[in-house]
């Protein structure tokens, strides 16, 4: 194991990458566990942080730790490899920080907690599987396709080979994401031939392609609707629960207030509470 990871991490040049990759995962895991202890409120957790009455969220930590440890990272020679993992490993920590709370960047709301914040861990999960595979020397659409190409044909044919193939894949790419096929837009990537699998395929009935292509192909709408039922539903039903599991259940969203202005059933029965009782849960 050891010579292993001598000869495929450390000789050629990614001590660096596997430890931005480990403390990654180290630090989501790691903040998913605090929320949720705090969310419990469990007595013995350290609750959250509020110097003065302000509560710091914890992406404040995490801009502040990816820094550190990118601007440190970058300054350190190259020889001082430990240090330069060491780093790293603290970017990939601050680098967790910032994305589990990516839905309050994106939202500028609160939403940790609500169904919008599962935008947080897609963009996670999301991390990790990149990282994951340039960690496995998966390359990228474009990284080398250009020298490969002029290698076998010299002179300005093979530029135009390997420039022209890097596009192709690159729209492939971009059809595949306008059909609404996020995570094989990002994985095809790193491996085109699920970006001409998801090009070639149906899209999804509320993707963009589709509002624009199927307007006026009820038939390819229909498919694509049943398409959406049969296959697609169940596995997001699995991926919201695994996401559940990792992270923990989103808080039940507030009922609609009735359409007429008039107090719901709900509302007329429902008995004064405290001041106390109204207060927002923190995490």
């Amino acid at each position: 194991m050891g010579h292993w990871f001598h000869d495929s991490i450390v000789a050629t040049g990614r001590l660096p990458l596997f430890c931005f990759f480990c403390g990654f995962v180290v630090g989501f895991l790691f903040i998913r566990f605090s929320v949720r202890m705090i969310r419990a409120q469990v007595r013995w957790w350290p609750g959250n942080v509020k110097p003065g009455g302000t509560h710091i969220h914890h992406v404040v930590f995490g801009v502040v730790f990816m820094l550190l440890g990118g601007v440190i990272g970058l300054a350190l020679p190259d020889n001082l490899i430990g240090w330069r993992a060491g780093f790293a490993a603290l970017f990939g920590v601050g680098a967790a920080l910032v994305l589990d709370e990516f839905a309050l960047i994106l939202h500028l709301d609160d939403v940790y907690w609500a169904k919008a914040g599962r935008t947080s861990i897609d963009a996670v999960f999301a991390a990790i599987a990149v990282t994951g595979l340039i960690l496995l020397r998966v390359t990228p659409i474009g990284v080398g396709d250009v020298n490969d190409a002029r290698a076998l044909y010299p002179g300005l044919g093979g530029w135009l080979i390997g420039a022209g193939y890097t596009l192709f894949n690159l729209a492939l790419v971009v059809i595949t994401l306008l059909k609404g096929k996020i995570w094989t837009g990002l994985v095809g990537i790193f491996i085109p031939l699920l970006t001409v699998i998801g090009a070639i395929r149906l899209s999804r009935p509320d993707a963009p392609w589709a509002r624009w292509r199927y307007a006026r192909r009820p038939r390819k709408l229909r498919r694509a609707r049943r398409r959406e039922e049969r296959i697609r539903k169940p596995l997001i039903r699995a991926k919201i629960a695994v996401q559940e599991f990792v992270s923990g259940k989103p808080d039940a969203e507030p009922p609609e207030a009735a359409p007429t202005g008039e107090p719901t059933a709900d509302a007329t029965s429902a008995k004064p509470r405290s001041a106390e009782a109204d207060e927002p849960r923190e995490r």
